[in-house]
């Protein structure tokens, strides 16, 4: 929680929301943010969905009956505007999550969607795109002679391309 309350500025300037889920009570939720206030003057600035029953966090493979009936296992779910889940990353009880990594995705996801590319492994926001692959043969002449030309890519089926620039405005 209190990663996620010191990164939530960089969250907000990508254009992305945070909800906590747990399934400890209002009462719980509430004991804890006061706690974390109190001990790190940090506000959760975000909201918690208070889940006694379960029922989410079942629904969402929250809960790991090999590790407990009613620990959650430390999941993170991106979901786009559309409400379709994206990414799914769990983590055990005993790993932390890394935040870089989880905004990476989102700017990742963001990138590849408005400009129509891929992001290659590793791939950091400001880098190029793997352009889509050519769908006709004349396409594919075409990506050939760009690559020989622009010098960027390796071969008709793997080429790179710098994001639109609209692109990059909007996910920064």
């Amino acid at each position: 929680m209190i990663a996620f309350a010191r990164a939530y500025q960089y969250f907000k300037e990508i254009n992305t929301e945070l909800i906590g889920l747990s399934i400890d009570s209002n009462a719980s939720h509430l004991a804890w943010l006061y706690d974390i206030y109190c001990r790190t003057g940090i506000k959760i600035p975000f909201p918690i969905i208070a889940d006694r029953s379960g029922q989410i966090a079942r629904k969402y493979g929250m809960i790991s009956s090999d590790v407990s009936n009613t620990q959650t296992v430390r999941n993170v779910f991106i979901i786009d505007d559309n409400q379709i889940v994206r990414t799914i990353l769990v983590y055990p009880m005993n790993v932390g999550r890394f935040i870089p990594e989880i905004l990476r995705i989102v700017q990742a996801l963001q990138m590849a969607d408005c400009s129509n590319g891929s992001t290659a492994a590793n791939w950091m926001p400001n880098m190029p795109l793997i352009t889509p692959m050519p769908n006709t043969f004349k396409q594919l002449e075409e990506r050939v002679a760009n690559i020989n030309e622009e010098k960027n890519g390796i071969s008709w089926y793997l080429s790179f391309k710098q994001p639109d620039e609209k692109c990059i405005n909007n996910c920064e």
